[in-house]
């Protein structure tokens, strides 16, 4: 068996994840590399959520009764949990939405209705990248197109990252929101957050950073990144689909408008207007997801019982040791960075002339997960000539023997296709 300095305990860990146990295709031990679409969830989790279902089940916040009490008390805890996390310097900053992407539109949307200095106009500029997920995309278009804004981006290198050349003529005095992603889902990049930061700073325009491929992988600390918002999800950090968090700065939150409106969110309501409740419940509308909550709060417990450094030391083993045994396949091309520095723990690469969907389903009959296509990020495949990519993506259960498996895998796949 590989041994990698920095590798966590993972055969205990992997006990407490049931589906790691499982066979595929009758015979096959299921090697899970899918990990940045989502991960798996231990039984912590699992527990945490059966048991909110079976003894505490009722809607939060108004009720009197003991069971809204008590759900309350459950859901409120999974913010402070939440803010804790993330280092945020007040829980009312923390509000829960469904996904990162639901963080990312509600963020376009206030800044789309927002009134000065705030608000996004056909005089101002929006600045993305062109390595965004689709959730960091479409949001900034539609708000291009509804405020005559102008959308820019910055472009990639040839080895996967950001090109930040002309930073002063992307980022000007005209632009109101810089929002890009930390660690990128396709190229495993990550992101120069204090240059952009500063020259953000610099013109006065507000930042916004994804961190769904930070958050479950390494320390992830508001405060210390000076964004004025974070965005990043539940489900791939051990925790249930169905819950997000947007973090954004106390003050913005007290003066941009909501983008849904509905029950909770208000003070008062009348015929005629309605005045809204303090953040963060002013941005969550209706009844909110509070066993996907209370399941978040579970994973947060339990990647703090590990430690969010240990993870990361881990994961960087893997990639580097993942980097190396990829690296001499024949015909195998890495896109994104091909060193294990500055790099998340996925890794995008095409196979000679082989289509990914190919690839990905002769791996699938050997029982290894891993994702094929766009990955939401079809910019990134335009820009570097390719129709779609395989990504192998690790976690805290991951195992170098796993990545021994995924390189034997290809080897089959290459000799499948002649």
């Amino acid at each position: 068996m590989t041994q990698l300095p920095g590798l966590l305990d993972t055969e205990a860990i992997r006990k407490d994840f049931p589906i790691l146990d499982r066979l595929v295709h009758e015979d096959r031990k299921l090697v899970y590399l899918d990990n940045a679409a989502t991960s798996q969830k231990p039984r912590q989790v699992l527990d945490a959520l059966s048991e909110y279902y079976e003894r505490y089940n009722a809607n939060v916040h108004r009720g009197v009764h003991v069971l809204a009490e008590e759900a309350t008390a459950l859901y409120e805890g999974a913010r402070d949990k939440v803010a804790e996390f993330i280092n945020a310097p007040s829980r009312d900053e923390v509000i829960f939405t469904k996904n990162a992407s639901e963080s990312l539109n509600l963020v376009a949307n206030m800044l789309g209705w927002a009134d000065e200095p705030y608000r996004v106009d056909a005089e101002t500029e929006i600045v993305i990248t062109e390595m965004e997920h689709h959730s960091n995309i479409v949001p900034w278009q539609l708000l291009s197109q509804r405020t005559g804004a102008k959308l820019k981006w910055f472009g990639l290198t040839d080895d996967g990252r950001l090109d930040l050349s002309n930073i002063d003529q992307i980022i000007t005095e005209k632009t109101k929101i810089v929002s890009f992603v930390l660690v990128s889902n396709i190229l495993g990049t990550l992101n120069p957050v204090e240059a952009i930061v500063r020259r953000a700073q610099e013109v006065g325009a507000l930042v916004c950073v994804d961190a769904s491929q930070a958050a479950p992988h390494m320390p992830l600390d508001v405060q210390a990144l000076q964004a004025d918002f974070v965005a990043f999800t539940g489900h791939k950090m051990c925790g249930p689909t169905g819950i997000g968090v947007l973090w954004g700065r106390q003050e913005l939150l007290e003066d941009l408008p909501p983008f849904l409106g509905g029950g909770e969110m208000i003070e008062t309501v009348s015929m005629h207007s309605s005045t809204y409740a303090p953040a963060p419940h002013k941005f969550e509308a209706g009844t909110p997801p509070i066993a996907q909550a209370v399941g978040l709060g579970a994973a947060i417990d339990y990647l703090d019982s590990i430690g969010m450094d240990k993870i990361l030391a881990h994961e960087h083993a893997l990639t580097e040791y993942a980097v190396q045994r990829l690296s001499a396949v024949p015909d195998l091309r890495i896109i994104g960075p091909e060193t294990a520095e500055d790099r998340g723990a996925a890794i995008s690469f095409t196979l000679g002339d082989i289509h990914p969907h190919d690839v990905g389903q002769v791996l699938d009959e050997q029982g290894i997960a891993v994702r094929v296509g766009h990955h939401c990020a079809r910019p990134v495949c335009l820009r570097y000539g390719i129709p779609a990519t395989t990504r192998a993506s690790f976690y805290l259960y991951s195992t170098p023997a796993e990545i021994d498996a995924l390189v034997d895998g290809l080897e089959h796949v290459r000799n499948f296709f002649g």
